[in-house]
């Protein structure tokens, strides 16, 4: 890649970053249709989007528990189980193409009832087990698509009314960040290596995830994150059914 094509990648990885930071996501399906578009591998395009998740879901995270959102009773049944079905589902190398269609059609229907939602519902804490076998399932797809899951938590815990804007928000984020780190070690643990392009990017995605997680957390209106939620979900809707 030369330089000029290196500089626009840069660009794009830390508009992203701010983007997807606003509503406390990391921005790897994003980072994963941009890298497709110009052209990159595979075998680059997952370990890079994992790492510079990881960046971003730590700076997103740290912003949106600082903004008292918070809440690690929501968090934990969800994480739990998560966490090693990511590990099972980064090591795992299958072709997804069917699965990534029906998840990125899920996404755009997410999107589309996001743009007309108003305001944040009563909401109450989900069921024990169907926090668990919802987890679990979300961190196997966060790990199999190398994402960090967040795309398809926080529209589930707003559609089911077991959190309000900003919670899902914060919640997703430190969700993402483990998912991230368990699907990352699984594709290390598959021999696989991190490409240097990821340290080069790395900047980009702090300085956007800094930018957008603070806004987010604590200036932006829970109307405005709705709609970059939404806008968000349509990015990684096409990415799935549009990329291979």
């Amino acid at each position: 890649m030369d330089i000029a094509h290196l500089i626009l990648l840069f660009l794009a990885i830390g508009v992203i970053a701010f983007l997807y930071s606003c509503v406390g996501h990391a921005g790897a399906s994003g980072y994963i249709a941009v890298m497709t578009l110009f052209g990159l591998v595979t075998t680059t395009i997952r370990p890079t989007a994992l790492v510079l998740n990881i960046l971003v879901a730590i700076i997103a995270s740290f912003q949106f528990w600082r903004a008292g959102h918070f809440s690690w009773k929501l968090f934990w049944p969800f994480a739990l189980l998560s966490v090693p079905a990511a590990y099972f589902g980064g090591y795992l190398q299958l072709p997804a193409g069917i699965l990534k269609i029906t998840i990125g059609l899920v996404l755009l229907f997410s999107a589309a009832r996001l743009f007309f939602r108003r305001g944040d519902p009563a909401v109450a804490p989900p069921p024990l087990p169907a926090a668990l076998a919802v987890g679990s399932g979300i961190g196997f797809l966060s790990g199999l698509t190398g994402t960090g899951g967040g795309i398809f938590l926080t529209p589930l815990l707003l559609f089911s009314k077991w959190a309000k804007t900003k919670q899902a928000s914060a919640v997703s984020a430190l969700f993402i960040l483990v998912n991230s780190i368990a699907g990352l070690a699984g594709f290390v643990s598959a021999r696989q290596s991190i490409p240097a392009l990821a340290v080069i990017l790395s900047a980009a995605a702090i300085i956007g995830g800094a930018i957008g997680s603070h806004l987010g957390s604590r200036k932006f209106p829970v109307r405005t994150i709705s709609i970059l939620l939404a806008t968000v979900l349509v990015i990684a809707g096409v990415k799935l059914i549009f990329t291979r």
